[in-house]
């Protein structure tokens, strides 16, 4: 190989930290060229003016050319993509499709959509925590907040203030905890309200599944607003596939509530898989539990959504009232990973370790080969 192939080898293993693909493979590299005396040039091309990630792409571009035995000095020459770059890039990336759902009927990403009957549940705490637990056991882990009225994903995960990257007419969806997240929250100023009629919501809902590049996901969050409402509908028309797990307390009132989430989410095709009970008994210095919400809501959602299935509808976990919990939403940082020894971390952990063992099977996917 000479130099310059040894160049290029290392600028192979340069990552972009928003697409999550080496650089070469998505023709950011331009010319690179190496003087005798081991100046190297290399051409780097970001995809937008004002990429996000320019900084750490030069700085990475710099470092691996270093690398190279021989190399005495790096000068890294950036300009950016032209618009039919861009569209090129864009079709790389969307696997010369159209703009479509990315996850369609034969997608082998596992989709689970996380629901609720009534607001102020935890639906969306236990949605963020989940979606960092799956993250950390090695997954590549997605969230759509499909809340667009209460949105509040952004702040639980961390990424109050992001702004996605748009290339052409992709979305680069921002990270944070090794996910990938998208909200309605990152396109309004502030705390600005969402007041909008059913046609826009399904139109909003149908952009996250369609002009959002979240690549090769293994599981996709769904953030459900509480309720039967348009999104629910929605979502049931555009994911029919997708697995809904149910949120509810302890009182039998939410309890009630709950099931018909789970009704609905049926009536439209999707499977609901578990219920999952939040803010359960809460353990105090003593050792007693206080009982706050009440008990059994969960057992009871779950034992109602059994009634004349094939398989009984599991509780999967009962998540006990915890202060932590609720400061770590406030605070952006995922209780899972700040306090894994917390009596709720270990909850959702054990919910996520389920999942998790729920791999992306092939039984009945189309594998698009034909026999000759």
């Amino acid at each position: 190989m000479t130099i310059i192939d040894r160049v290029r080898a290392a600028l192979g293993g340069v990552i972009d930290p928003e697409i999550r693909k080496p650089i070469a493979e998505l023709d950011m590299v331009g010319a690179v060229s190496v003087t005798d005396a081991g100046v190297a040039t290399i051409g780097l091309k970001l995809t937008i003016v004002g990429c996000p990630a320019a900084d750490t792409i030069e700085r990475d571009v710099r470092e691996a050319a270093a690398s190279v035995a021989g190399i005495t000095a790096v000068t890294v020459d950036v300009t950016v993509m032209t618009s039919e770059e861009r569209t090129a890039l864009t079709e790389k990336l969307r696997g010369g499709r159209s703009r479509e759902l990315q996850f369609g009927p034969d997608s082998l990403t596992r989709i689970y959509a996380i629901t609720s009957g009534k607001g102020g549940v935890g639906k969306s705490t236990v949605t963020a925590n989940l979606a960092v637990s799956l993250a950390a056991r090695g997954l590549s882990v997605g969230v759509v907040d499909a809340d667009v009225f209460g949105f509040s994903i952004p702040g639980l995960l961390g990424l109050d203030g992001a702004k996605p990257t748009k290339v052409g007419e992709m979305i680069l969806p921002p990270i944070n905890y090794g996910v990938k997240v998208i909200s309605i929250g990152m396109f309004v100023d502030g705390n600005a309200a969402v007041s909008w009629r059913g046609p826009m919501l399904h139109r909003t809902i149908q952009q996250f599944l369609s002009d959002v590049y979240f690549g090769d996901l293994d599981v996709l969050l769904l953030d459900l607003p509480p309720g039967t409402g348009d999104v629910a509908i929605s979502l049931g028309q555009l994911l029919p596939q997708a697995e809904v797990i149910v949120v509810t307390t302890p009182q039998a009132a939410a309890a009630g509530v709950a099931e018909r989430s789970g009704v609905v989410a049926r009536q439209t095709g999707q499977k609901v898989i578990g219920v999952i009970e939040n803010m359960a008994g809460f353990v105090q210095a003593d050792g007693s539990v206080l009982e706050l919400f009440g008990s059994g809501g969960g057992d009871e959602v779950a034992s109602r959504l059994s009634v004349d299935q094939d398989q009984p509808v599991p509780l999967l976990s009962s998540i006990p009232l915890s202060v932590a919990l609720r400061e770590g939403g406030d605070a952006g940082v995922p209780l899972v990973l700040s306090q894994p020894e917390d009596a709720a971390s270990v909850a959702i952990s054990a919910v996520a370790d389920l999942l998790a063992t729920r791999g992306r099977g092939l039984a009945g996917r189309k594998l698009g080969l034909s026999v000759r």
